[in-house]
């Protein structure tokens, strides 16, 4: 299956890219090579990450890498990623984005 990356997604990769490499670009890199590499494992077994428990839904899951949720929704034909957050946001009170 087919992993996207949505609009929000590569926002927060970038936002969080730019705060780590304050302090070393060199472990920003790693931890945006991880990340990627962690949600390009869910297009084999996207039911293998749990469900987001804020949400409930059986489609939307979410796998971690380090102390960041990768979110993301089953579809028929692909895999959306929706966010890349830290473990201690509140999922519901991240702010909502239109994609494309």
């Amino acid at each position: 299956m087919i992993v996207h990356w949505t609009d929000t997604a590569e926002r927060h990769l970038d936002a969080l890219y730019a705060y780590i490499a304050q302090d070393s670009p060199e472990y920003a890199k790693r931890m945006l090579d991880r990340l990627t590499r962690r949600s390009q494992q869910i297009a084999d077994f996207p039911f293998s990450g749990r469900k987001v428990p804020e949400y409930d839904i059986d489609q939307i899951r979410e796998v971690t890498e380090g102390p960041y949720r990768i979110i993301y929704h089953i579809k028929s034909d692909q895999i959306d990623v929706l966010a890349v957050i830290h473990g201690a946001m509140d999922v519901l009170r991240w702010p909502e984005e239109e994609d494309d």
